[in-house]
């Protein structure tokens, strides 16, 4: 539609998840008609977030150390680990302020149309984790779709074995939604009411 290096950004910003043909050109016609946005700087953060951040070693969740801020702070509980798919769950569940304990980021979820099975996740790592029994609770906050079902689903089969409680979030978030979108006031609440599986 535009010549050049304008259409070529507009479909740059067009690959990315949850922006859309609209949206793209949105954004490349701010930076174009805003004299101060920072171009350079944006360039640079882009160049240094594939350099500098990684993920954690313990629970998965983004991490510019080898461990997270989470991971490292002794104030939170050891003995409580909120299962979630994706690290940008942790920022959604840590915005509530309810929950003081460890995370597990699995990496996605069991979708077997996707091609996506138990040994694809960080299940492994979570079963090491809970091992050496200190943890007393694991919260499982997949997502209320039908893969994170399903994933609650096989992770409460396979933890049964454990002497630990596992509780799943309580309804009151949508099904087949994602914890990122959930207001702070849903998803606080979702974790007071959670159940005993």
């Amino acid at each position: 539609m535009y010549d050049g290096i304008v259409q070529e950004l507009i479909d740059e910003f067009g690959r990315l998840p949850g922006i859309g043909p609209k949206s793209a050109q949105r954004i490349t016609f701010h930076i174009l008609q805003t004299p101060t946005f920072d171009v350079a700087r944006l360039a640079e953060l882009l160049s240094e977030i594939r350099i500098r951040v990684r993920f954690c070693e313990i629970c998965g969740n983004v991490a510019e150390q080898e461990r997270c801020a989470i991971c490292r702070d002794p104030r939170r509980s050891q003995t409580l680990i909120c299962v979630v798919e994706d690290a940008k769950d942790v920022a959604a569940i840590e915005r509530t302020r309810e929950f003081r304990g460890l995370y597990h980021v699995l990496g996605g979820a069991i979708s077997p149309i996707a091609g996506v099975g138990p040994d694809d996740l960080r299940i492994t790592q979570l079963m090491t984790r809970l091992a050496d029994g200190t943890v007393q609770e694991v919260i499982l906050a997949t997502n209320p779709n039908l893969e994170g079902e399903a994933t609650a689903s096989y992770l409460s089969r396979l933890l049964t074995t454990m002497q630990i409680t596992v509780s799943r979030l309580a309804s009151g978030l949508p099904v087949g939604g994602d914890l990122e979108y959930a207001d702070e006031v849903t998803l606080g609440r979702a974790f007071e009411g959670r159940r005993i599986l």
